[in-house]
């Protein structure tokens, strides 16, 4: 599958980034080192942001030395792609347990992981399952959304067009 992942650290300077070939990026915890070296010595957030084939969205978070924080817009991309399952396999995230088990009332896309992990940089958990959530929104556009809110829409928007 196709995918388009972005690196994005705030540092003193403000929001840097680059663009991510994940086909050498062996586990969660690798991707967590990559994202810590572009903070430098500051605190972060260090965020992954992935796009895979318009189908689903991928969101990780370090924190410092912090263990990552994984969020994926949608449960059945781990059955569908290497690089969702790859990040999954070792997140300590939360699946979502207490999803609607009602016969025909389960959502065609279940969130899981850590929906609280952009709260700080703007996006509630709430608003975060409800982007994921709105019809016609691709998850590109979910990804600009939030970068928006966390104000480092320019870096990615730089990604995308080089």
């Amino acid at each position: 599958m196709p995918y388009f992942a972005a690196a994005l650290a705030r540092t003193a300077g403000g929001w840097t980034g680059e663009e991510l070939d994940l086909s050498e990026v062996e586990d969660l915890e690798q991707l967590a080192d990559l994202l810590r070296d572009l903070t430098g010595d500051g605190p972060g957030p260090a965020l992954m942001l992935l796009d895979e084939d318009d189908e689903h969205l991928a969101v990780v978070r370090v924190d410092g030395l912090g263990e990552p924080r994984v969020f994926l817009s949608d449960r059945r991309a781990v059955l569908a792609s290497e690089v969702a399952a790859m990040l999954w396999e070792d997140a300590d995230g939360p699946a979502d347990e207490d999803a609607d088990e009602d016969e025909g009332t389960r959502p065609i896309a279940e969130p899981v992981g850590d929906t609280g992990l952009l709260t700080d940089l703007g996006t509630p958990a709430d608003d975060l399952v409800a982007l994921c959530a709105e019809e016609g929104l691709l998850p590109a556009d979910v990804l600009t959304a939030l970068c928006e809110r966390a104000g480092c829409d320019d870096v990615l928007e730089s990604l995308r067009e080089a």
